[in-house]
Formats: C-alpha cells, structure tokens, sequence
C-alpha cells in the first residue's frame, strides 16, 4: 500500500473520530439546558470576560435563560440563574443538587476532606461541626459571650485610634477570627500577635489571588496551569501555611488533652479520634480535621470582616440610617451593659438594615459549586449524574421579583406595614439547601453584636462627603468588596 492511500485512511479516520465525538456532544448538548457552542479544549473561555467568571456567567443567563449551560473548558457546567431558578433546584431538588462541585485550587490541598468533601464523609463532618457549635453555645462560655467579649476588645482598639483617621479592614479582621480562635483553640490572640496577623494575612492573600487571571485559569485548566507559573500557586502555598499553624495548635492540644474535659473544637474533635481509633473506617482523623478547621476559618474570619467592613461603609454614605440605629440602641439597651442576642428580636429596624447590607454587598456571588449526584430532569432538561452546577446567589440577592429596584439600598425592603421585620425567601448569602453554610447562626450573631456594641460606643465620622462615597461592590471572579476607605471614631 502506497503512502498516499495510508495518509488517506488515516485522515477518514481522523474525520470519523471527530465525526463521532462532535455527533455525541451535540446529542448530549441537545438534552441538556441551551447555552454557547463551545470550541474543542477551551470550551467558552473566549465568552469569558477579563473582568472575571461571574459577571460573564450572569451575562450568558440573561441571554440564554435561568438555567443553562456553559463549557468552562471541556467540561459542561449548569448554570442556574435567578431566585425561582436557584431555590427549586437546591431546595425541591435537594439530594440531587447535594454534591459539592470542584473548586481545584483548593482541591489540590484539600482534597476530598472536610467540607470538601462529598457524601457520608461531609455528612459526617457537617454534623459534628454544627453539633459542637451548639454545644458550645449551650456550655460554661457561650459564643454569645466569646463575641460580646471581643467586642469589648475591639472599641478598646478603636479608642487607641484617638478619632484619627484608620482603615478598618484589618482590625475587624483580627475581631472575627478571634472568635473561631476562641472556637477552636479555646484561646483569642492579640492584635498585634505576629503569628496571629501572618495568619490573617494568608487567609486575606487567598480571597484576593482568588479573584486574578491565572486562579480563574486554574479552575477550568488546572492539569495545564500547574505547570505554568502564576499568582495559582501562592493559593497552595497559603492553604499550606495555614494548616501548618493548625498542626501547631493541634500538638499543643494533644499533649495537654483531658479526655473528660473537652476545653474547644480540637479538643472535641481529637477526642472522637481517640474514641474511634480502633475503628478503620472512621472519618475522624488528622486529614478530616485540620480540613474542616481551614473551612472553618476561611468562612468565618473574611467573609463577617468584610461584610462588617461594608456596613461601617453604607453608615457613612447614609448618616441618617446611622442616626436611626443610634436610636434604637438607645432604646432597647441604653448604655449601661452590652447588646445582647435577644435585643435583636427587638430592635427590628437594625435587624434589617444588617439584611439589606448582606444582600446588596452580594459576598459571594456565585456561592460554593454543586455537582448532582445522580441523573436529574430538572425543568424539561436531563443533567447527567457528576455535572457541576454554578448556583448564582447574586442573581437570587438582585432579583426585581423578590427584590424591586435591587441596585438600590433600601432597609424598608424588610419591613412590613407595621414596622415589623418582614422575611424574604430570596434572601440566601449563606445560599440554601443541603450545602448552606453550616456557620450561619454564628456569623449572624456576629454581625449584630458587633456592630451594635460598635455604635453603642461610637459615632462614625466620614472623611468623605457622603454624596461621593461609592457603595457599589467591587465585582470579581469570586468575591465581592467595598471599595478601601478610612474613618474617625468619635467616642460618645
């Protein structure tokens, strides 16, 4: 056989592969929601802007409908977009909708562990995490009185600023964290701990590589970006660092461990391990553990700092929301002892501006990735069992359903007729379904007496007019920010 009929036989070939492989995709395509034709390899990277993934994947939604597909590389993604969208799938589809979806720069460190993980073993780790949050809740100190106590440690803070101008991004980091360091460690740093701010500062350091060029590459080529430099590999490193702090902690909690004594969350944890050891299956081990300590502290250090961040903000644009804040605190507590939790109930006016600062700030925007975990027919479309699902939550915050005028703040959005607080089912920054954040209730607490012990002792002073402060939300690829800014605390 000459060479001009092999390289013909060979090219039929080629032609039919590609035949078969474009004719299976786009039988599949055609059962699954509508979106772009996505190219070989790169899938819809050319559809993605710069700006970043999720203003791109809200673009396409309002294009091709509420629910629908997008090729982030080879791989399919549904995206659900709009509130109706978001709560039928997590909440009526559920089980369905439960799996938690690839997030590969964490994956690579984190692997298949903590809240990380999929099925029994997230199960498990979700229930022992909320158990022991209650737990502590209900025991000798409270996380009601850890928070108050903080809180006195942060106006002490702030009156060493003297009514001089500061920024308050780190501060109110080193506020939050001290809770879960209170959870977890059973012990606060201080301030100026210089472990302590290394900590902060890598936790800070993911959340901002997060948002770059080369982290929106990593999620959708990581077995090409990792041999690539860029910004990526300082994610790991971060995650790496953090957990090396956390084996610290957890070797001094060992050697001084009292098995019928548990004094924080290490201790409850090492104590199921050591109840468990001679159990092989078990999913207590060193790997689960530090895990779901890093989720605690991701989650609950930089997301409560900066929405507190974003409320200080919205204050100082609207002097006049501030001002009727101060009133109720005067009150319902007065000045002679600290807000509590139960004050919240009553003190409905800054109940909601706190969900209006939530929803217009719009966090986490694209919330955590799903992955169904079994063949699903969700509104006409079949979704294959291992399909990764983007839930949209600003498009559930921003909806002019459930939210009219949503780009704009408005407090009244949550009350009713009668001044009483009035609950939106749209209202999900903590997303909802089987994946919800499990430190909810926590970081709700937090943001009340935070801030309420704040204005009880302070009077926000703006160096900016009012009129130019801008509130917008700074839009990326994975979380939102307000805009960086500093203020004078008048002490009453």
């Amino acid at each position: 056989m000459d060479i001009a009929a092999v390289s013909a036989i060979l090219l039929i070939g080629v032609l039919s592969l590609i035949f078969i492989c474009v004719w299976k995709q786009t039988n599949v395509r055609a059962k699954m929601p509508p979106g772009p034709f996505p190219l070989p390899v790169i899938g819809n990277l050319l559809q993605m802007k710069p700006s970043g993934i999720a203003e791109s994947l809200m673009a396409l939604s309002r294009k091709y409908g509420p629910v629908s597909t997008v090729h982030l590389g080879s791989k399919p993604v549904v995206v659900l977009y709009g509130y109706d969208a978001v709560r039928e799938a997590l909440d009526d589809y559920g089980e369905a909708f439960s799996g938690r979806g690839p997030s590969p720069a964490f994956d690579k460190v984190l692997k298949d562990y903590g809240f990380s993980a999929n099925g029994e073993r997230y199960k498990q780790m979700r229930r022992f995490s909320l158990t022991t949050l209650r737990d502590f809740g209900m025991g000798k100190r409270s996380i009601e009185e850890r928070i108050q106590e903080e809180a006195k440690f942060l106006v002490e803070e702030l009156r060493k600023t003297k009514e001089s101008p500061f920024d308050p991004t780190h501060i109110f980091s080193n506020a939050v964290s001290n809770i879960i360091c209170s959870i977890v460690f059973g012990k606060r740093f201080e301030y100026q701990d210089k472990e302590f701010l290394t900590l902060l500062h890598m936790i800070a350091g993911i959340f901002q590589l997060m948002t770059t060029r080369s982290a929106q590459l990593y999620s959708m080529f990581p077995n090409i970006m990792d041999y690539i430099p860029g910004s990526h590999h300082d994610i790991f490193r971060n995650i790496e660092r953090i957990q090396e702090f956390v084996e610290k902690r957890v070797k001094l909690n060992r050697d001084t461990l009292d098995l019928s004594s548990p004094r924080d969350f290490l201790d409850c944890f090492l104590i199921r391990m050591e109840q468990d050891k001679q159990n092989p299956s078990s999913e207590f081990h060193m790997e689960n553990l530090l895990t779901t300590v890093f989720g605690l502290f991701f989650a609950g250090t930089e997301t409560v700092s900066t929405t507190l961040r974003y409320s200080i903000l919205v204050l100082l644009k609207y002097p006049d929301i501030e001002e009727k804040i101060h009133k109720e605190i005067n009150e319902v507590v007065g000045r002679n002892r600290m807000p509590s939790i139960n004050d919240r109930s009553k003190m409905v006016y800054t109940d909601a501006v706190i969900h209006e600062i939530q929803r217009f700030c719009d966090l986490l925007p694209l919330g955590i990735p799903h992955t169904v975990t079994q063949d699903v027919n969700f509104r006409g479309f079949s979704i294959p069992k291992g399909t990764n699902v983007i839930p949209i939550l600003s498009s559930a915050l921003k909806d002019p359903k459930m939210f009219p005028s949503p780009e704009e703040f408005n407090p009244g959005r949550f009350l009713d007729d009668k001044g009483g607080f009035k609950r939106n089912q749209a209202f999900v920054p903590f997303s909802t379904g089987k994946r919800s954040c499990p430190g909810e209730g926590l970081a709700r607490m937090e943001l009340f007496l935070f801030l309420t012990t704040l204005l009880q002792n302070f009077r926000l002073k703006s160096l900016t007019d009012p009129k130019d402060i801008n509130i917008t939300p700074r839009f990326t690829a994975f979380s939102n920010s307000p805009e960086p800014f500093e203020l004078c605390a008048i002490p009453f």
